[in-house]
């Protein structure tokens, strides 16, 4: 009434309609409706504002505003019966324009506006969910992680390349760190947290970052699944990790804003040589400006206040270099090795065809079976094998380590006279290719006993015979116990020629 009551009287001064819209903030059509009811109703510029009386102002509003006696309108009662429909459309993910559309093909016409009006009114349309600002932890408990887009960088090619921040906030302090990168893999966000210590001089006790893939395996509100590697990391450097909920800002509020003030503030307009000045300017900046301001919620200088009450409760800076691993689930092949980085390992026990768990680092190879360590291996480089004699059965360790001199002594164990006859057989320039006649004699020994091989061994010795084969023929056909001799030397071919032709005189 107020209000309907200011705008007759700006009229009755002699204002135009246009200036009365203006002046009293209110739709130009809307002045003129109640400039026309009113006027209707026996109201005159020349009778002075004294007219405006209470009962001729509640006149004008019955005029203008029609009759609602349970407090809505008939375009409200109209939607209120499309009120299942407009749900089930906003449900569906539909925007209010093209529900506004869909009403209308359905006869039912209102203005945008009453339908914005009802929507959230009545179906709660656009509604935010209620917030509550969280409680500070303790100086030194708690630092928030959380990468974001810094802009472009020409990279060592010179080709113009997105770099990333990994930003980490202080929430007791908001004492900031950015580590710009190209990429977000394992190996930049560990040395993101390594740069991150070094610059804070130590180690906070919870680490809450968003869940990036390098370092949650699987999210999950109450229990996500960290990367192996990563957690190793974490339990090195003694800290625990505490990832924020999916799609859940609120979860890390105190790095959220960080980020475009990181972008804008340090980044924006600014020219750098190459990935290295980017990260010591950054760092420079976090000490000196984004440190030394006014924080807007605090109305403190964060790095003040980090050093004087979150620095002494953090925990003492690393002194080790944290050498990555990685964790890989190679499948045991049937010659009893994995492969690991491109290189063999050999497996104890009879686990062909199973699975594995791998950890490897820059010195060692780990092997795990169902989480029990079953062995431990010195690492090769890629293209090379790392075999224990012990991991093979007994009886293929000789032959696949190419162990002659435990091939021999099993010949020797059966007879001297084998011993011998295998020395003679392995007398050669490349010793490994003649292994496989031993294992025929050995197998000789298994057929038809140790004695007689070793008899036939040593009549072939006599005869200067060096062939298992032959020791095979005479066992099969029973030879064995008669004098073998010698065959005689083949006769010379008729084209051969006698040395003395090719005799030189010498002058004398």
């Amino acid at each position: 009434m107020i209000e309907i009551r200011e705008m007759l009287r700006l009229w009755l001064q002699g204002r135009g309609l246009r200036e009365v819209a203006r002046l009293s903030g209110t739709d130009r059509k809307t002045v003129r409706r109640y400039v026309e009811r009113a006027q209707s109703c026996g109201v005159d510029r020349d009778d002075g504002v004294e007219q405006l009386t209470d009962e001729l102002l509640a006149a004008v509003i019955a005029g203008v505003r029609q009759s609602r006696p349970n407090g809505k309108s008939d375009v409200w009662e109209t939607l209120a019966g499309q009120s299942e429909q407009i749900k089930e459309w906003l449900d569906q993910g539909l925007t209010l324009t093209k529900i506004h559309i869909l009403l209308a093909r359905r006869g039912v016409v209102v203005s945008y506006r009453t339908l914005n009006r009802y929507a959230t009114t009545e179906l709660g349309f656009g509604k935010r969910r209620t917030t509550v600002r969280v409680a500070d932890c303790e100086p030194g408990a708690e630092v928030q992680v959380d990468f974001g887009r810094l802009g472009l960088l020409p990279d060592a090619e010179g080709r113009r390349r997105v770099v990333k921040g990994l930003i980490f906030t202080a929430v007791y302090s908001r004492h900031m760190f950015v580590f710009p990168t190209y990429r977000e893999t394992l190996n930049d966000v560990i040395a993101g947290f390594e740069a991150a210590w070094v610059f804070f001089d130590g180690v906070f006790a919870v680490a809450i970052p968003d869940n990036m893939k390098a370092i949650v395996d699987r999210a999950n509100a109450t229990d996500p699944r960290l990367n192996d590697s990563f957690r190793e990391y974490a339990e090195s450097r003694g800290f625990v990790v505490d990832p924020a909920r999916v799609r859940s800002p609120q979860d890390k509020p105190r790095v959220e804003r960080c980020v475009p003030y990181a972008r804008s503030n340090f980044f924006a307009g600014e020219q750098f040589r190459d990935l290295d000045d980017c990260r010591e300017r950054a760092a420079r900046w976090c000490r000196e400006t984004a440190g030394m301001r006014i924080h807007g919620t605090t109305r403190l200088h964060p790095a003040e206040v980090f050093a004087s009450d979150e620095h002494p409760k953090l925990k003492p800076l690393p002194d080790t270099v944290f050498d990555i691993p990685a964790w890989v689930n190679p499948k045991v092949a049937p010659d009893r090795h994995v492969q690991i980085a491109k290189a063999l390992y050999s497996i104890p026990g009879d686990l062909v065809g199973q699975r594995l768990t791998a950890r490897i680092d820059t010195a060692t190879v780990k092997l795990y079976f169902r989480g029990e360590l079953i062995k431990v291996h010195a690492r090769v480089p890629a293209g090379r094998r790392q075999t224990d004699p012990a991991d093979l059965p007994s009886e293929l360790t000789a032959y696949a380590m190419r162990d002659l001199n435990t091939l021999q002594h099993k010949a020797e164990a059966d007879g001297p006279h084998i011993g011998t006859y295998a020395a003679a057989v392995l007398e050669h320039p490349l010793p490994w290719t003649k292994m496989r006649q031993v294992y025929r004699l050995l197998g000789l020994v298994r057929r038809h006993g140790a004695d007689v091989v070793d008899d036939a061994c040593r009549q072939a010795l006599e005869a200067e015979v060096v062939d298992v084969g032959v020791i095979d023929r005479m066992l099969t056909r029973g030879v064995t116990g008669t004098q073998l001799t010698l065959l005689p030397p083949p006769a010379p071919s008729r084209f051969v020629r006698s040395t003395t032709d090719f005799a030189v005189r010498r002058p004398s």
